[in-house]
């Protein structure tokens, strides 16, 4: 469709090329024909010749003979561009019966601003179809498109081929030229007097942008959302602009205060204490210390090691004076959604960011400011995809030492995955959560009801942001396959368990470690004969 508008399109500008050219061949006969001037005529009889009447009027009928050639040269000139020209036009046609345009777009030569303003329209139909303003119905969790997240020095992305990295700069140098262009439209755009304010305008530069997210929809065009920083803490500015296969359009400029935007953090947890003592690590440094605009649930399931987990949470409230905390516990087999439904509905306070969350995550203070900048009540909940972290006793078993978690903590193929079969950690404001229905309580244990819930905000009007982000991580745990299993299942909780440990690289190193080692015995003892 693209290719056929972009013809369609480009179509006038051949014609109008054609004719430029025919109009230049005329003109070049035109003077190679024109009879000579003044200086170059024919050499005219001596008054007192007694022929000059007779030369006169040879001299005359000569010109004359000139002139009727000339005028019918160009008679036949304009006569075949005429018929060159009604051939084009009706080309023309032709192809716009072939090839109809979605909005019945004329290409009226003639009227030069009615075609410019259809053109327009039809441009800024693009947008209204995308999705840029609200959300539209999809019918599987595989019909979202994924946005993905670029700094000024990276690009973050789901597709990485065999080739591509989940983090790189962008190789690509259209790739490149189209963030650049992007970030300084977005920059000029900010720069741009509003006409409305005495004060003098900051200068905002791309040093002031912070991170940004894109993605195509195929025959409509590209929408760019990109946050720079405020003009006091915890502000942003945020850009939302769109290709629609053509010129950038800016779409949205908007102040977006997040001071006062509270982020209840739940967690779901039986038994674990110390995996809980880790979270806790982490969540007083991100979330306590750098951000401070945050609350913790802790939905527990059960009495084992209860007193242990909550000892953990009032040593941590203590240490760093915060009060922001809920500890609810239930006497009934754990159930992550049902955990996740309580701590939710608990809330009585006024509408806050929901972030689901497991006690085997690792996020940032950068992660919790895109929670809120993703979320908006009634219009944009954020599922973002985390990276995996793969077995660090495998990536780094040829090391003196494994390094510490925050070393480790690096996006790298060789360090783990975009998680982009997972939507267990999402955002959303609880007034959403609420009105969509919560999740399936019938469901038990671990795995489903996260994708149930993502497929009920799929199918609703709201806007699903789904985009790698690089503050959101999945410690490695050991995945245990019981012994209950069916043959099938057990082969597919391997198979599970393999993609988690490491890469397929690492992986083959391991598994053709025997043939690894016979080769550098072999090395040594032809070196020792040598």
């Amino acid at each position: 469709m693209m290719l056929r508008r972009g013809f369609i399109l480009f179509l006038p500008r051949l014609i109008g090329l054609l004719v430029v050219a025919c109009c230049s061949v005329s003109i070049f006969y035109m003077l190679a024909c024109t009879p000579k001037g003044d200086n170059q005529q024919l050499a005219l009889p001596r008054v007192h010749s007694p022929t000059v009447k007779e030369g006169y009027e040879a001299i005359l009928q000569e010109r004359e003979e000139q002139h009727r050639n000339y005028i019918i040269s160009l008679k036949k000139q304009i006569a075949q561009l005429k018929a060159e020209l009604q051939g084009r036009t009706e080309q023309l046609k032709n192809m716009q019966n072939q090839y109809p345009d979605p909005l019945d777009i004329q290409l009226d030569h003639s009227k030069p601003e009615k075609a410019q303003a259809n053109l327009l329209a039809f441009l800024r139909s693009q947008v209204d179809k995308a999705e840029v303003h609200s959300g539209v119905k999809l019918s599987t969790e595989y019909a979202a498109v994924p946005f993905e997240s670029f700094t000024l020095q990276k690009v973050y992305q789901l597709e990485t081929g065999l080739t591509r990295h989940p983090e790189e700069k962008p190789v690509r140098k259209d790739k490149r030229d189209e963030l650049i262009e992007v970030i300084e439209l977005a920059v000029g755009s900010l720069n741009k007097p509003d006409g409305v304010s005495k004060a003098k305008p900051r200068l905002y530069t791309a040093s002031d942008f912070v991170e940004g997210i894109y993605r195509t929809e195929k025959n409509k065009g590209t929408l760019y959302e990109l946050t720079f920083k405020g003009d006091a803490k915890h502000q942003f500015k945020k850009i939302v602009l769109f290709r629609p296969f053509g010129p950038v359009m800016k779409v949205k400029n908007e102040n977006v205060n997040m001071a006062d935007t509270l982020i209840n953090v739940i967690v779901p947890l039986a038994k674990r204490a110390s995996k809980f003592r880790q979270f806790m690590q982490n969540f007083r440094e991100m979330g306590i210390q750098q951000d401070g605009r945050i609350h913790l649930t802790v939905v527990y399931f059960g009495k084992e090691q209860m007193n242990e987990v909550k000892s953990i949470l009032e040593n941590t409230s203590k240490s760093a004076n915060f009060k922001n905390f809920t500890f609810i516990q239930l006497n009934e087999e754990f159930s992550r959604g049902k955990g996740l439904d309580v701590g939710a509905r608990f809330w009585k306070g006024n509408n806050v960011v929901l972030f689901f969350c497991d006690v085997d995550i690792y996020f940032t203070a950068e992660f919790l400011n895109s929670c809120r900048l993703n979320t908006q009540p009634g219009k944009k909940v954020f599922y973002p995809v985390l990276f995996s972290q793969y077995n660090p006793s495998i990536i780094y078993g040829h090391h003196d030492s494994i390094p510490s978690l925050e070393q480790q903590l690096i996006i790298k193929k060789e360090t783990g995955f975009w998680r982009d079969f997972g939507f267990g950690m999402t955002c959303q404001y609880r007034s959403d959560f609420i009105n969509i229905g919560g999740f399936d309580l019938d469901i038990k244990g671990w795995g489903g009801e996260d994708v149930h819930l993502y497929r009920k905000y799929l199918h609703s009007n709201l806007m699903v942001i789904r985009t790698p982000v690089r503050g959101l991580f999945h410690l490695w745990h050991e995945k245990q396959c019981l012994d209950e299993l069916t043959p099938e299942q057990y082969k597919m909780c391997m198979q599970s368990k393999a993609m988690n440990e490491a890469s397929h690289g690492q992986l083959g190193m391991l598994v053709f470690k025997q043939e690894i080692e016979t080769h550098l015995q072999k090395q040594k003892l032809s070196s020792k004969k040598m």
